[in-house]
């Protein structure tokens, strides 16, 4: 049984992030499944600090990403919003070069509130970072002129 209440395509997925952080740290979403998103990241001068190690935040940009955008097409978009209220993230592995896979899966999918887990992995496989983020679900508010 699938989680997602949006039908969408990772390519739906690639366009709305053109001009965007995303973009910009090369963010590609790769993969869909029934509970899960994936999407990669090269480990590069968009990504690296200073000696050359992937950065701790960029780790933490595809985390967000993932989790977020997940959150996002699990609700009905004329009716609620989502947003973060905390990401942690403990980083496992150090990379210098190549690619960063993140998978996030919902730990709980509730009506005000939903918790997601991504685990960024090397092309070996090998947990690189974990993340924990939470996703406050709020009714979209009305605009006004």
């Amino acid at each position: 049984m699938s989680i997602w209440f949006q039908d969408f395509t990772l390519e739906d997925l690639q366009r709305i992030s053109v001009n965007t952080m995303v973009d910009h740290l090369g963010i590609e979403f790769v993969e869909r499944g029934p509970d899960f998103l994936k999407a990669t990241m090269p480990v590069d001068h968009r990504t690296v600090q200073p000696a050359g190690l992937l950065h701790g935040g960029a780790s933490v940009a595809l985390a967000e990403t993932l989790g977020s955008v997940g959150a996002y097409l699990c609700v009905d978009p004329d009716k609620y919003d989502c947003v973060g209220v905390e990401i942690n993230a403990n980083h496992l592995r150090p990379m210098r070069q190549g690619y960063v896979t993140g998978t996030a899966r919902p730990l709980q999918l509730g009506r005000r509130i939903q918790v997601w887990e991504i685990r960024i992995t090397d092309a070996k496989d090998q947990l690189v970072c974990v993340s924990r983020i939470t996703i406050a679900v709020v009714e979209k508010r009305i605009k006004t002129s």
